[in-house]
């Protein structure tokens, strides 16, 4: 898998953050022979376009985990669907009287923006999903709700014997407490990878509680407590710099829960982690 866009929020590149990235969320998954899934469309995803080949039409999917604009906005932007022939797939949350190709209608029109979806030379088919199990290709699919700001969808990704979790954007409980919603510990249980919301300090977050999102210490403690082996640190802040998510980086591998996982990273752009062969280890 590769991470084009790490950061949540808005994009924010500058000159102090260009060694993790200034895009938003978009992570690719990819397996040999098949089609490439893509979680969450956010800025990340132009430069996930211009990397492709132009002389073959793209197939693909997206799984998207909701709707605000971090997370979506970088649909337009994403250059294989300005050619004939391509198609991608788009699974991802509705809201109460508003269906996934709606609320893309919406936002990719005028005033707002001057290219719709219908004016794409590729297609993009919608698919609302609820908390459901469902197959992508020859990935297994698992959907349930998150703790977020809105309808928020985390997935649990199972591919050629090896599984990850996504899990962009959660609500740590208010109070601070270290509490994990059912969904959340089902989602994430064993998984190989965990890609999990850090976007807080401690001291951020005491700022911040309501703001649908968790600390370095709970990312961390939720990877321990499923049993996960590896840890990605992800949707980092907008404020948060590249010497600031070194320190980050530093505090949550010193983290006593994180004796248990098998490697702690922070997510940047261009950064590629290989699952390798699946592997079975006791727990």
């Amino acid at each position: 898998m590769t991470f084009y866009g790490v950061r949540g929020s808005t994009p924010c590149p500058c000159a102090d953050n260009h060694r993790y990235g200034g895009n938003t969320a978009c992570v690719v998954l990819e397996s040999p022979g098949s089609e490439p899934i893509v979680l969450d469309l956010g800025t990340g995803l132009r430069f996930w376009g211009e990397a492709l080949p132009s002389d073959e039409p793209f197939r693909g999917a997206a799984l998207i985990t909701h709707l605000h604009w971090d997370h979506v906005q970088g649909l337009p932007f994403f250059t294989p669907l300005h050619r004939a022939g391509a198609r991608l797939e788009v699974y991802g949350p509705s809201e109460p009287g508003l269906d996934l190709e709606g609320a893309f209608a919406t936002f990719m029109r005028q005033p707002y923006f001057p290219v719709g979806v219908a004016d794409l030379a590729g297609e993009v088919a919608f698919h609302d999903v609820t908390e459901a199990d469902f197959a992508v290709g020859d990935a297994k699919v698992r959907a349930r709700e998150v703790p977020h700001v809105g309808r928020t969808l985390g997935y649990r990704i199972e591919w050629d014997g090896r599984s990850v979790a996504y899990v962009s954007d959660h609500q740590q409980p208010r109070d601070g407490g270290f509490a994990i919603a059912d969904s959340v510990a089902e989602l994430c249980e064993g998984v190989d990878l965990l890609i999990h919301d850090a976007q807080f300090t401690q001291a951020e977050f005491a700022e911040k509680p309501h703001w649908g999102h968790c600390t370095i210490d709970y990312a961390v403690h939720v990877a321990a407590e499923v049993g996960a082996r590896r840890l990605v640190l992800f949707h980092h802040d907008p404020t948060h710099h590249d010497d600031e998510l070194d320190r980050l980086l530093a505090y949550a591998r010193s983290l006593e829960a994180a004796a248990s996982l098998d490697e702690v990273l922070c997510a940047h752009e261009g950064l590629t982690v290989s699952l390798g062969s699946p592997v079975t280890v006791p727990r």
